[in-house]
């Protein structure tokens, strides 16, 4: 398990379900005392505050960014992927597409709304899984036995 120390807090990156940047005049009774540029939220919704860049901590924990969004989302997570349309009652201000879901730890249901199209979202969650596998390492075979070789007969042997 990779754990990331963030000031005083121990975050293991595959509790991240993603990063985005930080937006300090979104919450301007928030003074925070260093410069944070991006938010790691987790599976549970908890939000810690870091000083790297989106971009600069999903390359160094290899998490997939999203460019057109700005965020990074962690590829070990089952995400579920629907298309988005805004309604009466929930009108956002960007022009999002999709809805990212996934389930947190207690086993209830989160969302994150994004600009990219759905089939886009799609296929590059896909495509890194798909490059992931690929650099996976085979597992190590085992040394074939000869006539004599059973693992039984190797017991009386030694």
């Amino acid at each position: 398990m990779k754990v990331v120390t963030i000031g005083k807090r121990l975050v293991a990156v595959d509790q991240v379900a993603f990063v985005e940047a930080f937006d300090p005049s979104a919450n301007p009774e928030f003074k925070p005392e260093k410069e944070f540029k991006a938010r790691l939220v987790l599976l549970n919704r908890d939000i810690v505050l870091t000083e790297q860049t989106p971009e600069a901590f999903a390359a160094e924990h290899e998490l997939h960014l999203f460019t057109e969004d700005g965020v990074a989302v962690n590829r070990d997570i089952a995400f579920r992927v629907e298309t988005f349309e805004p309604t009466e009652s929930f009108n956002p201000v960007k022009p999002y597409k999709t809805r990212l879901k996934w389930k947190d730890l207690a086993g209830g249901e989160q969302s994150k709304l994004l600009l990219t199209v759905p089939e886009t979202v799609i296929a590059e969650l896909l495509g890194a899984k798909e490059e992931l596998a690929k650099a996976a390492k085979p597992p190590a075979k085992r040394p074939r036995r000869g006539r004599t070789g059973s693992r039984r007969m190797e017991a009386f042997r030694t």
